[in-house]
């Protein structure tokens, strides 16, 4: 099983309901030792923050075409801790519903991300945003740049919770 570093953003402009953006950058070193490295990026007309900072880790795992040992690095604790304190098992559980304060918020993402999960192995990592950890800054500057772009794309899960 490869080993697979991706670092994530997501960023809006007006959140929520102005333009915005993702930026992944993956890492991997090959068997000659070898450091390969891939920026994706992608900019929406309307959406959130929070389903940016989805979008980005969903573009990373779906870029890898076999099962890999994942590091995931996100400045979003929204991302990181629905995996990390198993909060999405529970919202699973509970057929996406979050006790009194209602449905869980971007379930279609959140179930296109569970499926992206499945076939690898991930540790995620959550690291301070705008703190010069420079992966991160990479894909912050890949978000909104995206976002400030002129062709973008239309968020169509956007409030359909």
């Amino acid at each position: 099983m490869g080993k697979v570093q991706i670092f994530t953003d997501g960023a809006a402009r007006g959140n929520p309901d102005g333009p915005g953006g993702y930026g992944v950058v993956l890492q991997f070193v090959d068997k000659e030792g070898v450091l390969h490295e891939k920026e994706l990026s992608a900019g929406y007309q309307k959406t959130t923050n929070n389903r940016m900072e989805l979008m980005a880790a969903i573009a990373g795992l779906e870029a890898l075409n076999r099962p890999c040992e994942v590091e995931l690095y996100s400045d979003s604790k929204y991302l990181t801790d629905a995996f990390n304190k198993k909060w999405i098992e529970n919202w699973v559980k509970q057929d996406w519903k979050r006790g009194k304060s209602g449905p869980v918020k971007n379930i279609d993402l959140w179930k296109r991300l569970l499926r992206a999960v499945e076939k690898h192995r991930i540790t995620f990592i959550w690291v301070k945003g705008h703190a010069g950890h420079p992966e991160n800054e990479r894909c912050d500057h890949l978000a909104t740049s995206a976002a400030d772009g002129d062709s973008l794309l239309v968020d169509e899960g956007l409030g359909s919770d």
